[in-house]
């Protein structure tokens, strides 16, 4: 299969996601000219091919920001993905994709792939008919549109393994439902890769579906015995009972794995057919595997399981946010209101060095806890998963480094000057916006630590939350401040 041209633009959309964001670096490192459309620019800041890419801001249901993402593209990639957006998030991606495809049209786009989902069986789940329903809404156009069509995607970071990882680790002995034992086509997330970037060299557009799995089909019981033995554990029992819907599931995914039960349901509605590649939409006449073949289950599972070790994970399934879902589409009074901000500000000195004080903050959150208190930062994060949110559990990436645009626990980070700020975006459910913000300063010989915690209330419901817990407030950022110091002083 010979290269073509390396000057055709790509536009890769969701580079902010799982998928997208090891896309980019795949494409950036083979050397094409690449352009990435995102909502937010402060997301991938962080992300080491920042600089190496064309940024365009800009949202999905506007025609005018994807005129500008698509103009002078060759090929253009769909992974935007709207799950989370509630219950009618289907007619939404419907309209979105449909827009996408009608501004691609006028930009002269020669190619649209699409990454969606196996959906051979007739019993698909809503979730995997709104995936082919996006596919046939790109399609509506004269535009080619290359659909690659996969099941389960194993990787470190990616919300499949996370919920197989936590719930094998976590529950020895498990009831489940019966849809554990359907048959599932997993593929690791390198042959995903593999696939996409070879869409971009192909000598002409294609206009197809393909379905694309590794080299085993199993059972998802199956993949978490294989998992089990991976890591060393015993052999879990699987005990199947028939009254487990695919919403309890999800609530029980919720409780006991990082994956909240926002994003566990489609996961486990997916789980309810069997989701097996069909042979006669093979794609091998037109990308045949890697010379090395597929990757097996066993060796995509290790190989997720040693970078999550190493803390090696490039991207997680938590870097995209879900900025429209119910407590974050109005947070904070509008400006036209006066809105209003409500700030507990803490500032110590020190003679421990700026660059001790400034590893100590880095390294903030996930297993590392919060400085004191936490307990009561547990219990903030049960109450999250209670009323829908993400919790704690999401923790970190990295033990110690931090990158712009990457969640921690539940904050997303929003501004980071390494050796100097780290200001953090609360993604809990809140009645308002709130930011934690961590300043390190060096003045006349002495180290200053300045902690400050924002919010904008919404309305005078989030007056009276802010009140209710300041009593709190009083206890734990102060501890925060003094612990951070204490663990410096030690490291010193």
């Amino acid at each position: 299969m010979s290269t073509p041209p390396r000057n055709h633009k790509i536009l890769i959309t969701g580079a902010s996601g799982y998928v997208g964001g090891r896309l980019v670096r795949t494409l950036v490192d083979e050397g094409f000219d690449v352009r990435v459309f995102v909502r937010d620019c402060n997301k991938i800041k962080g992300q080491p091919w920042a600089g190496k890419v064309d940024i365009c801001e800009g949202t999905a249901n506007k025609a005018e920001d994807l005129a500008r993402a698509l103009d002078g593209i060759h090929t253009a990639y769909y992974l935007l993905h709207s799950i989370n957006l509630g219950k009618d998030f289907d007619d939404i991606e419907a309209v979105m994709a449909h827009q996408f495809a009608q501004v691609a049209e006028k930009a002269e786009v020669k190619q649209i792939v699409f990454l969606g989902g196996i959906a051979n069986d007739k019993n698909i789940s809503k979730h995997l008919a709104s995936r082919v329903r996006t596919g046939a809404e790109l399609a509506s156009t004269s535009v080619p549109v290359m659909e690659l069509r996969a099941g389960i995607i194993i990787g470190s970071g990616s919300a499949s393994f996370e919920m197989l990882r936590h719930l094998t680790h976590r529950l020895p002995i498990m009831t489940t439902p019966k849809w554990v034992m359907n048959k599932t086509h997993p593929i690791a997330i390198r042959d995903i890769l593999y696939y996409l970037k070879n869409a971009a060299i192909l000598q002409a557009p294609v206009d197809k579906v393909f379905d694309i799995g590794g080299p085993e089909v199993l059972t998802y019981a199956d993949m978490m015995q294989k998992f089990a033995k991976l890591s060393g554990l015993k052999k879990r029992w699987i005990i199947k009972v028939p009254v487990l819907t695919p919403g309890l599931s999800a609530l029980w995914i919720g409780l006991v794995t990082p994956v909240p039960t926002a994003l566990a349901k489609p996961l486990v509605g997916s789980l309810i057919s069997e989701v097996v590649a069909d042979p006669a939409k093979s794609i091998d006449a037109l990308i045949p595997p890697p010379v090395e073949g597929l990757t097996d289950v066993a060796t995509a599972i290790n190989l997720a399981l040693s970078r999550t070790t190493d803390h090696q994970v490039e991207t997680r399934w938590s870097d995209a946010t879900i900025p429209t879902a119910p407590w974050q589409k109005a947070q904070g009074d509008p400006e036209w209101a006066g809105e209003m901000v409500l700030r507990d500000r803490r500032e110590a000195v020190s003679d421990i060095s700026a660059e001790k004080i400034w590893k100590q903050i880095e390294s903030i959150g996930g297993d590392n806890g919060w400085f004191g208190a936490d307990f009561l930062w547990w219990g903030r994060g049960v109450l999250d998963r209670l009323v829908g949110g993400v919790g704690l559990r999401r923790g970190r990436r990295d033990p110690d480094l931090l990158r712009a645009g990457e969640s921690l626990d539940f904050w997303r980070v929003e501004v980071l000057e390494r050796g100097h700020r780290l200001k953090l975006y609360a993604e809990m459910v809140l009645p308002g916006k709130a930011w934690l913000e961590f300043v390190v300063e060096e003045r006349d010989g002495k180290t200053y630590l300045i902690q400050e915690a924002t919010f904008n209330p919404r309305g005078l419901g989030g007056q009276l939350y802010w009140y209710a817990i300041s009593p709190f407030h009083f206890f734990v950022f102060p501890t925060m401040v003094r612990n951070i110091i204490k663990r410096a002083a030690k490291d010193a």
